[in-house]
Parts: C-alpha cells; sequence; structure tokens
C-alpha cells in the first residue's frame, strides 16, 4: 500500500533502471480519474495485448476503443523493449478481481486462486501492457522481457516491496490468460535477483541527440516529386519521420528517409496537434513545430 509519485518521478524512476523510455502526447495528465481515485497502490500488473506493430499497439493504449476508453495501462512495453508511457493516473487495465489475491499482494504472501471478481484493480496497481499476440506463440523478445523486469523492479524498488507485489492479469481476474508465453514464476525470479543486487543499475550515457537542419530539412520536403522536381535527400528526414512514427502520427512503412506525401500529411497532423490550422499546418516544418518535436522525441533543431 503507497502513494504513486509524481508523473516526472515516475518516468525517472524508470530510467534510472535502465529503461528506454518513450512519453507519448500528454501521458501525464490523461487518465480516468474522473472515474474513480488511483492508490493507494499496492502492486504492478503485466498484460499482453494480442495485438501487433508498435505504433497501433501504443495508439490502441492510449485510446482505447468503443467500449473501453483509454489510457488501458500506464506503459506500453513494445518488442523493441522500448517502455511507452501513456498514461499517468487510473487506467483501464485490471478491471474487478479477486480481494484474496489482493490481500496476499499487499502482505507479501503467497498467491491464492483467484475465483471472484469483487474488487477494483484498476485503482490498487499499475499496469503495463505488452506487444504479443498472446497466442502462445508470438515470440517474446530477451530485450521485452528484460524490459518488464525493469519496470516492475523500479516500482517495487521505489515502494520497498518484493517481487511477490508484481501479479499477471491471469493471476487477478478470473477467466483472463495474459500474460501468456512466459510465466509470472519466472519472471518474478528476475525481479528478486534484480532487487537483490547490491550495486546500482547500470545507467548508460545518455546518446547523444541527433542534430536537424530545418533548411535542408524544408527542402527536403519542397522538393517532393508531387511537388517539384527531383527529391533532394537528407538523413533530417529520417530522424523526424521515426520521431513522428513514435507519436502515433506516421505508419512506420512510409518511415523511409523520404519526405513524401504520407510525411507531409503526418507532419500536418502534428502541427494540428499544437493548435496550428489552415495554411500554419501544410506539412511544411517551421521553426517552432520542430523544435516541440524535437523536444518530445529526442533531437535537437539547428536553423
Amino acid at each position: 500500500m503507497a502513494t504513486p509519485p509524481s508523473a516526472s518521478a515516475f518516468a525517472k524512476l524508470l530510467r534510472d533502471e535502465g529503461v528506454t523510455v518513450v512519453e507519448v502526447d500528454d501521458w501525464e495528465t490523461h487518465n480516468r480519474n474522473h472515474m474513480g481515485p488511483w492508490g493507494p497502490v499496492h502492486g504492478v500488473m503485466i498484460h499482453h495485448t494480442v495485438t501487433s506493430g508498435s505504433a497501433r499497439t501504443v495508439a490502441i493504449c492510449r485510446d482505447g476503443y468503443s467500449g473501453l476508453p483509454g489510457p488501458l495501462c500506464h506503459g506500453v512495453i513494445t518488442k523493441d523493449g522500448r517502455v511507452h508511457l501513456v498514461g499517468y493516473g487510473r487506467a483501464n487495465h485490471a478491471g474487478l478481481g479477486d480481494d484474496d489475491v489482493l490481500r496476499a499482494v499487499s502482505g507479501d504472501l503467497a498467491l491464492p486462486a483467484d475465483d471472484e471478481a469483487n474488487t477494483d484493480g484498476n485503482r490498487a496497481f499499475y499496469g503495463f501492457e505488452c506487444e504479443n499476440l498472446g497466442d502462445g506463440h508470438d515470440p517474446w523478445p530477451e530485450v521485452q522481457l528484460l524490459a518488464i523486469e525493469q519496470v516492475s523492479a523500479a516500482i517495487c524498488r521505489y515502494h520497498g516491496w518484493d517481487q511477490r507485489s508484481v501479479i499477471g492479469h491471469l493471476e487477478w481476474q478470473p477467466g483472463k490468460v495474459d500474460p501468456r508465453g512466459f510465466t509470472m514464476a519466472s519472471m518474478r525470479a528476475r525481479v528478486a535477483d534484480r532487487l537483490e543486487e547490491t550495486a546500482p543499475p547500470v545507467v548508460l550515457p545518455e546518446p547523444q541527440k541527433p542534430v536537424v537542419d530545418l533548411s535542408r530539412l524544408v527542402a527536403a520536403a519542397l522538393s517532393d516529386p508531387a511537388r517539384s522536381g527531383t527529391p533532394v535527400t537528407y538523413a533530417g528526414v529520417k530522424t523526424v519521420e521515426t520521431a513522428l512514427v513514435d507519436a502515433g502520427l506516421l505508419q512506420r512503412v512510409y518511415s523511409d528517409g523520404h519526405f513524401g506525401g504520407a510525411t507531409v500529411d503526418a507532419y500536418a497532423r502534428w502541427q494540428r496537434r499544437l493548435g496550428y490550422s489552415g495554411t500554419a499546418a501544410d506539412g511544411i516544418p517551421g521553426m517552432t513545430s520542430l523544435k516541440r518535436l524535437g523536444d518530445k522525441y529526442g533531437f535537437t533543431v539547428v536553423a
């Protein structure tokens, strides 16, 4: 039983554990708190998404779907091991579960069978959705399992919990099978090993941010054959496209280093997200909108 940290402190404690964190849109204030409280918290719950494709998975978990509005978790752990923060506060991930399980988690006791659905889990747990089809055949890359271990250990370390505070959805709510493809017993063993390490986690130095030259980027955007002539090749285009993919505005298949129509449309959506309209949201980068994109998704802009 504990009070969650602030959103910024939460992101920091994950990064301090070595997690690669992607902050998605307004995650710090995106929640379901108007439906009820979040906290005190008692543990961490792991799920699988039954989806494939990182961008699609993150978008679904952020926005939800008909009948179940988002956020559907606090973080999405994609197959590449990145943790995409999509919400903070109450999230629609746990539903009703077994009060005996909650008492066991709260008291660091052995888990009983989950045979009742009588207790609000959205209030009591951090939730992480993990990109996987959940069919028992879709693989779990080691980098993804490591990220699950890291986020679970980071939260347990912050609250002073042990590995018994980490459970799967299948251990909480009758009829659920997730996560499928690895056992929660094996994951708790990994978390326990990590928490028992006496040395602090190795924190790699922050990689140097890519630099995007605005004038060269604009030249590349305006040289699209659909607009005029032969396209200009510039490496910064790929950097911007990667950021647009992370923002859920561009399909990964169009992140090809060419500032074509799909990239222009995606950038226009970014401009509209910032409040621009009309000709100010034409899909051609400007300094202010590009700097906002770089600040959020990890690159530096020069004129």
